[in-house]
C-alpha cells in the first residue's frame, strides 16, 4: 500500500513538473488574476439579475464557475497538445464549426433579437469560430508561406475563407464577432510578411466591405447613427452608452466601493455580460478601469513574447494571433462602454458571464502556453523554413535596430 502511495505521488509530481517545464508564468498569473478579478465583478454585476431572474442570486456566479472548471481543462490538455498536430486536425474541426454556425441559422433561436446559440441559449458558436478562425488563418498562412506575395493564391483565397466565417457569424446577426475575424485575418496576414500593397489592398476591401454591411444592414446603420450622434451631443446617445457614462461618472477616480454601484440595480442593460465594464468603473473608479486595462495590455504583450521566441512560424502565428485576438476583444467591449465605438455587444474577456466566450479564450491560453513550453525545448528549425516576425514588435530593443523585422528565411547553418 506504501508503495502503490509512493509511486501514484511520484507519477503526479513528474507529471506538475513537466508540465510547469517551459510555461510563462508572467502569463499564467496574469490570467489568474483576471479570472480572479472576474469571479469577484461577475458576482456583484450580476446578484440582483440572478435572484429576479433565477431566484437565486449566486445563479449565475455557480454557473460562471462550472464553465471556468471546463475553460481550465481545456486550457490545460492544449498547453500539453502539440500545437504542430493542428495542421492536420483543423479542416475537420473548421468543418464541424462551420457546420454549428450552419445549425444555429436553421435552428433559429431567437434571443434578445438575434439567433446566435444552440440548446436553450447555453452555446454560442461564434465564439469558438473566432478561435478556430484564428488557428485555420494561421495553419493556412504557414502551409502557403512560398506564396503569400501571390495575389491568386495569397490574398485572394484568405478573402474568401474569412468571407465564409465572417458571413455565416453575420447572418446570425453578430456584427462584432464578424469584424474580428476579419481584422484578425488581417492581421495575421500581416504578420505572416505580406507586403506592403497587399495590407493595403486588403484594408481597402476591408473598408468597402465594411461600408456595404452597413448599408445592407437595418442594425448596422442604426448602430453607426447612434455612435456619431453621441460622438457630436453624449446626451443624445443610446440609452445603453448613456447608463454607461452615468456609471463611470459616479465611480470616479477611486469608485463607490465593491458592491455599492447602483447603476446596475437601476437599469443597465446587461451588466453581468456587456455592460460589466461600466460596473468596474463605477465600483472601482478610473483606478480599477486602468488596472483591469493593464492586465489585458500584459496578457497581449506576453503573447508577443511568446510568439517572438516560438520555434517556427506556425508558432508565431498562433501565439501572436490569440493574444491580440483576447486584446481585441476586451478593447472593443471598453471601447463600446465610453462611447468610442459603435455598438457591439461582445463579451469582456474573462470578466463577462458566458461560457462559451471563457472556454474559447482559456482554449486560446492553452494554446499560447502550449508555444511558450515548446520554446524552451530548442525546437531546431528546417532550413527551408520561414521564420517571420511580421509585425510581432521586440520589445526588448536591446540592439537599437528597428523593432519590427521583415519576414525572412532562416539562414543556413555555417560549416
Amino acid at each position: 500500500m506504501g508503495t502503490r502511495t509512493f509511486v501514484n505521488d511520484r507519477a503526479s509530481f513528474l507529471l506538475s513538473r513537466n508540465w510547469r517545464r517551459g510555461v510563462d508564468m508572467p502569463l499564467a498569473l496574469t490570467v489568474a488574476a483576471l479570472i480572479v478579478f472576474g469571479l469577484i465583478m461577475l458576482y456583484s454585476a450580476s446578484f440582483d439579475f440572478s435572484f429576479s431572474e433565477y431566484g437565486s442570486a449566486t445563479y449565475m456566479f455557480k454557473r460562471q464557475v462550472r464553465w471556468l472548471g471546463l475553460g481550465l481543462l481545456a486550457a490545460f490538455v492544449l498547453s500539453l497538445f502539440d500545437y504542430h498536430q493542428w495542421r492536420r486536425m483543423v479542416l475537420p474541426a473548421m468543418l464541424v464549426t462551420i457546420g454549428l454556425l450552419v445549425a444555429v441559422l436553421l435552428i433559429n433561436e431567437i434571443r434578445l433579437g438575434a439567433s446566435r446559440t444552440l440548446i436553450n441559449g447555453s452555446y454560442q458558436p461564434s465564439e469558438v469560430a473566432k478561435l478556430m478562425a484564428v488557428v485555420y488563418i494561421a495553419v493556412w498562412l504557414y502551409a502557403k508561406r512560398q506564396f503569400l506575395h501571390d495575389v491568386t493564391i495569397g490574398l485572394i483565397p484568405l478573402g474568401v475563407i474569412l468571407g465564409i466565417i465572417g458571413g455565416l457569424i453575420y447572418l446570425q446577426p453578430d456584427l462584432s464577432a464578424a469584424a474580428t475575424v476579419f481584422i484578425l485575418g488581417g492581421l495575421l496576414f500581416f504578420l505572416a510578411g505580406a507586403e506592403i500593397r497587399q495590407i493595403v489592398l486588403l484594408l481597402i476591401l476591408a473598408f468597402v466591405m465594411g461600408w456595404v454591411v452597413v448599408q445592407f444592414s437595418v442594425t448596422g446603420q442604426d448602430r453607426v447613427h447612434s455612435f456619431l450622434a453621441g460622438l457630436q451631443d453624449p446626451t443624445t446617445a443610446s440609452y445603453h452608452v448613456q447608463r454607461s457614462f452615468e456609471a463611470v461618472i459616479k465611480g470616479g477616480i477611486l469608485g463607490v466601493g465593491l458592491g455599492k454601484a447602483d447603476t446596475k440595480l437601476t437599469g443597465l442593460p446587461f451588466a453581468p455580460t456587456d455592460s460589466i465594464f461600466a460596473v468596474v468603473a463605477e465600483e472601482f473608479g478610473l483606478f480599477g478601469a486602468a488596472l483591469l486595462i493593464s492586465l489585458y495590455a500584459a496578457l497581449v504583450w506576453r503573447g508577443l513574447v511568446i510568439a517572438r521566441r516560438a520555434p517556427d512560424m506556425l508558432g508565431t502565428l498562433l501565439a501572436s494571433g490569440m493574444a491580440f485576438w483576447i486584446g481585441i476583444e476586451a478593447l472593443i467591449n471598453m471601447s463600446v462602454m465610453v462611447g468610442l465605438m459603435p455598438f457591439a455587444g461582445n463579451a469582456l474577456p474573462f470578466i463577462s458571464a458566458g461560457g462559451s466566450n471563457l472556454i474559447s479564450t482559456l482554449s486560446a491560453i492553452g494554446i499560447m502556453l502550449n508555444v511558450s513550453r515548446q520554446s524552451s525545448e530548442h525546437v531546431t528549425l528546417a532550413e527551408d523554413e520561414w521564420r517571420s516576425f511580421g509585425a510581432v514588435i521586440d520589445l526588448r530593443r536591446r540592439d537599437g535596430r528597428r523593432s519590427v523585422s521583415r519576414a525572412r528565411r532562416s539562414q543556413r547553418p555555417q560549416r
